[in-house]
């Protein structure tokens, strides 16, 4: 057979001469395999050369010979060489305004009969390219399915560099495109604006995106998939709790709050919480108007109409000053007599605080909380030193927490790290009252006659300790009298417990 010819011909360019010479012996031995091979490579040289020239009809001509030779599964070569041809084309047609999709469908339907290595370089850019448009393809879910999310390579778990900066890794871009087409919907007519959901499809993928949650942490985007897929199939029994490692990366973010606000039901408290946590956060008005306006309407219904108005007003002055359309029940809204009696407050602050620390307890509702109390308070830096007992004591910093801190506070803790004798990071912590508190190890009452060693500013209660600040400024004399409250606290400089007074009562 005249393999080796043909090979050179096609390698110095002559196609129409391999292409005759490879035609001829596979129509003497139509069923050999080696002249299938033959010609395959001759239809690759001139799927190459259209890729190149971005002929398109001449593109798809040959890729329909290819798939029409019928070669068996373990033929895999050409296809995988001819990948990167077809990737190329597919990224062109994306390109495209408007993107072509007719195209995209004819060339999917011919090289989804193709036989592939997988996982490989040239299969992985394969998905790249039909990825790159799936927002409007109404074939994508298709497609990711044949191609099979199983077949990613090791690398592709990895986010990439392109131009400088790091980019999500493939795996999280496809399992994010996916999540999403489910929850768009199948169209049901030609404008798409129809649709329905397939709850079966969702509840196939959910696992799949359990997978990948477990084994990635560091992917930021699937639990807040999986959170609004379980909403989108109308199950809300543990949406929370998948939306939870998201939302505790994303706290500072006002839409995680207005997000988790549509867990609950309009009569729930927690809904208001987490609308009124998204309005605290420090966020620009033009983004806001949609938590504004979920949260009007509630106002409303409860009659707090001096609030609802004051979101109403921001509402309309935000666009109004983007020259946006106001929506229609907003203008209802203002032609209600309430409206016209309810009274605009500067800002609703004062509301939201009162629901605040309540948003905060779902977010954290899996940590466990620690009782330690306040040892120490810089507040020109704003961090406090705290004890629990012995064991377990540091110090952590308070200007984002809604606490003022003194010494012998009682606090409850959530410790996002525990780190003894060190610098701790924590989600929240809140004021115990007296009665809410649990018997202290470290904290004590003690009462007697000062001793104020002579020629010395510093003094003792019994075995407590006595600074000469406290005592200056409290105007102590030695042997006077006194009740004093006091902590247990280490002294570095002698490297052993003691107890040092901090406030008389």
């Amino acid at each position: 057979m005249p393999a080796k010819e043909i090979k050179e011909l096609r390698q110095s360019g002559r196609l129409e001469e391999a292409l005759e010479m490879a035609q001829n012996e596979l129509n003497k031995h139509p069923d050999n395999i080696w002249g299938k091979r033959n010609i395959s490579w001759v239809y690759y040289e001139y799927i190459k050369k259209y890729a190149h020239e971005f002929d398109y009809d001449g593109f798809l001509e040959n890729l329909t010979k290819l798939k029409e030779l019928d070669l068996p599964e373990n033929e895999v070569m050409v296809f995988d060489t001819a990948a990167w041809q077809i990737a190329s084309v597919v990224f062109t047609l994306q390109k495209s305004e408007p993107i072509d999709y007719s195209k995209i469908n004819q060339v999917f339907d011919l090289i989804k009969e193709f036989h592939y290595t997988k996982p490989s370089e040239s299969y992985s850019l394969l998905y790249k390219a039909f990825h790159k448009g799936y927002q409007n393809w109404s074939r994508y879910l298709e497609f990711a399915d044949w191609w099979n999310f199983e077949n990613f390579r090791p690398e592709d778990y990895q986010k990439e560099e392109y131009n400088g900066r790091l980019i999500m890794a493939l795996v999280e871009q496809a399992y994010i495109a996916y999540s999403k087409i489910l929850m768009e919907g199948e169209a049901l007519d030609a404008f798409g604006s129809q649709r329905r959901i397939n709850r079966f499809k969702i509840e196939e993928f959910l696992p799949k995106l359990d997978v990948i949650i477990e084994a990635h942490p560091d992917y930021q985007y699937p639990p807040y998939f999986k959170a609004k897929l379980l909403l989108t199939k109308g199950d809300d029994s543990d949406v929370l709790q998948a939306f939870l490692p998201f939302a505790i990366k994303k706290r500072n973010d006002f839409w995680v709050w207005e997000l988790m606000s549509d867990v609950f039901p309009v009569d729930d408290e927690r809904k208001i919480a987490c609308l009124c946590k998204a309005l605290s956060l420090n966020s620009q008005e033009d983004f806001l108007i949609n938590t504004r306006q979920k949260l009007a309407e509630i106002l409303i219904t409860k009659g707090l109409f001096d609030e609802a108005k004051t979101e109403i007003n921001k509402i309309i002055n935000t666009r109004e000053g983007n020259s946006w359309r106001v929506p229609s029940n907003i203008i209802q809204w203002t032609d209600q007599p309430w409206y016209d009696t309810a009274n605009i407050k500067s800002t609703n602050f004062e509301y939201y605080n009162r629901f605040i620390s309540k948003a905060e307890e779902l977010l954290y509702q899996d940590v466990d909380e620690d009782e330690v109390v306040v040892e120490f308070v810089n507040k020109d830096k704003k961090i406090l030193n705290f004890i629990q007992d012995k064991n377990f004591y540091g110090f952590f910093g308070y200007k984002t927490l809604k606490i003022k801190p003194k010494i012998g506070d009682v606090l409850k803790i959530r410790f996002q790290n525990k780190v003894n004798r060190g610098m701790c990071k924590v989600y929240s912590a809140k004021e115990l009252n007296i009665g809410d508190q649990s018997e202290s190890l470290v904290l004590k009452t003690v009462s007697g006659k000062i001793n104020i060693p002579e020629g010395k500013t510093f003094g003792f209660l019994e075995n407590v300790f006595i600074a000469p600040d406290f005592i200056k400024n409290q105007n102590i004399s030695d042997g006077e009298d006194i009740t004093c409250k006091a902590i247990l606290s280490f002294n570095k400089r002698k490297n052993e417990w003691g107890w040092r007074g901090y406030e008389i009562i």
